[in-house]
């Protein structure tokens, strides 16, 4: 990529950065919103496995998993890109069957390399601490697909972002002209807890994400849970305690499936975050997070800003948001959306809200009427079917 080409394409990312719709509390006309009972409340070819990261060992004793995350009682459909990579055939495993094999050092080279990841750790669940963040070069997979079997925890000590991809990063290698908007990397993470990831003080690309950030490429993300992740504590658009996402190709959606993201601490987007990007989220809980910041965006004269979207937090022109099948319950907005914060600058984007209950999720300082926990500005007011808002 040419530098003056690099240049016109941050310059693109910054103003899309800075052009981030007013979060003043004029809410639209008084709307009904449909509210009925909810049904609940609450192939490609893969190589061997390599040497190096922990090879191939005898399938392990069984062992009790912890519950499955998400929704068990969501029943919205799930497409078939949206679910689970087969790794059945890993590319790499971490690990060679004990907990001690399973280290940071082994998951950032895992990373690095990209591929189907796996771990083999012994059959009991572990943590692995994380003593450094792992990061996707954007020249390895295209797809890296990191799967933790549902025993294994990554854990940021609440002191780094634990997991990091961004097709713009000049460190990670570009690989095509137009970083913005590329179809790979595409990362998956699968069966896989992240817990206490901190990015508090990370600048590049506006900041936020504590437990992963993503800009470029595809994110998907399936039968995980994010536990107590937390970013800056300040900023008008910084957001996103557990996961952030900018720039994904052609606007294709981050698809969330049967995951589970509680306790994340933000200045804006509790659990998750983004800025010109669309979400599905199916069969998914996220429950107790809170945005922190004050002064909304634009930032009130003589505050930080931020504030917004308790749980989730999404800003910029035409994108869209779906929900079915999930629970959004107890987060908490200092300033507007205590659920779901969503300005549409341009007034075309949509949002969908589908046999989920949102419940007790704060607005403390404004909120779109006739829709509790959420501010929306967008083409139109949101489409609510067998779903609870209260």
């Amino acid at each position: 990529m040419k530098p003056a080409a690099v240049l016109a394409a941050l310059a693109v990312v910054a103003a899309t950065l800075a052009a981030c719709g007013s979060t003043e509390p004029a809410t639209p006309a008084p709307v009904a919103a449909s509210a009925t009972p909810p049904s609940s409340a609450s192939a490609v070819d893969r190589p061997a496995a390599r040497a190096g990261l922990g090879g191939p060992s005898p399938s392990p004793r069984p062992s009790a998993r912890p519950a499955p995350a998400g929704n068990p009682d969501g029943a919205a459909a799930v497409p078939a890109e949206a679910r689970a990579v087969d790794t059945s055939r890993p590319t790499r495993r971490i690990g060679t069957g004990t907990p001690a094999s399973c280290t940071s050092a082994a998951v950032v080279k895992a990373v690095a390399a990209g591929g189907i990841i796996t771990f083999d750790c012994g059959p009991d669940p572990v943590t692995i601490t994380m003593t450094a963040t792992a990061k996707v070069r954007n020249a390895n997979g295209p797809k890296v697909v990191l799967d933790g079997g549902g025993r294994v925890t990554l854990s940021g000590q609440g002191k780094r972002r634990i997991l990091y991809m961004n097709t713009c990063d000049q460190a990670q290698g570009w690989t095509t002209s137009h970083c913005q908007n590329q179809d790979h990397p595409q990362l998956t993470v699968q069966n896989l807890t992240f817990a206490d990831g901190n990015s508090t003080g990370e600048e590049a690309e506006g900041g936020g994400g504590g437990a992963v950030f993503v800009r470029g490429g595809r994110l998907k993300i399936v039968n995980s849970r994010f536990v107590r992740n937390r970013c800056d504590r300040t900023g008008p658009d910084l957001g996103g305690a557990a996961v952030r996402v900018l720039s994904q190709y052609e606007n294709k959606p981050v698809y969330v499936v049967n995951s589970t993201f509680t306790g994340g601490s933000c200045s804006n987007g509790g659990a998750l975050s983004s800025i010109g990007v669309s979400w599905v989220v199916l069969n998914s809980v996220l429950r107790d997070n809170e945005a922190i910041g004050s002064g909304a965006n634009p930032a009130r004269a003589g505050t930080p800003g931020g504030g917004s979207g308790g749980a989730i937090y999404c800003d910029g022109n035409e994108f869209t948001v779906r929900i079915a099948g999930t629970v959004i319950e107890g987060n908490d907005a200092n300033e507007g959306g205590g659920a779901v914060f969503f300005v549409s600058n341009n007034r075309t984007g949509t949002m969908r809200i589908e046999n989920s209950t949102l419940r007790r999720n704060p607005s403390r300082g404004f909120e779109t009427r006739g829709y509790p926990g959420i501010f929306f500005l967008g083409a139109r007011n949101p489409t609510v079917t067998s779903s609870r808002l209260s």
